[in-house]
């Protein structure tokens, strides 16, 4: 719980410096995606960002739908070679969530809280998607892969949890 609570006061105070109006100076922090959703999410894995889901499916829970917290891991496209990871901000639709990350387009270096980010793959499973794009006040033209999302909280926690409570649930129907 502990840890939760720092990570929430550090990102509060990266969020204050990050969305200053004033120009960018020499000694402000340049941030990469990485490090900012890690620090944000809490999700330890390490490496660049297309190595992310690689690392998270034998220790985390994986899937194609957006959770709040999540972190989405872009695929290697285009001139984003070493892909891009952000954290899930808000659940909006089944296609539409917003984004909180670091290092992306027109904000190199900076963060960008509550990015729309829109689902346009055929079958609705997060697999392509577009990313609002400030500078042209709208989404971009670009479509972009990615390998889903990254949930925090161990693999087999969910599985385990359910079990504990249905031997509970057992438990207590025998000593009745």
């Amino acid at each position: 719980m502990m840890k939760r609570l720092t990570a929430a006061a550090l990102a509060a105070t990266l969020g204050f410096f990050a969305f200053s109006t004033t120009p960018a100076q020499a000694g402000d922090p340049y941030w990469q995606c990485v490090t900012f959703a890690r620090m944000f999410s809490g999700i330890q894995i390490f490496g660049d960002a297309w190595t992310w889901w690689r690392q998270a499916v034998s220790k985390f829970r994986t899937g194609d739908a957006p959770e709040t917290g999540s972190v989405l891991v872009f695929q290697p496209h285009g001139r984003m070679s070493a892909g891009h990871v952000a954290v899930v901000s808000d659940v909006l639709t089944d296609r539409v969530i917003r984004v909180t990350h670091a290092n992306w387009g027109g904000s190199r270096g900076k963060v960008e809280e509550n990015v729309t980010v829109v689902d346009v793959s055929s079958s609705g499973d997060w697999s392509r998607v577009k990313v609002w794009y400030n500078p042209i006040n709208d989404l971009g033209t670009t479509v972009y892969p990615t390998y889903g999302f990254i949930y925090n909280g161990a693999r087999d926690a969910f599985a385990n949890g359910r079990q504990m409570a249905a031997s509970a649930v057992a438990e207590d129907r025998a000593a009745n």
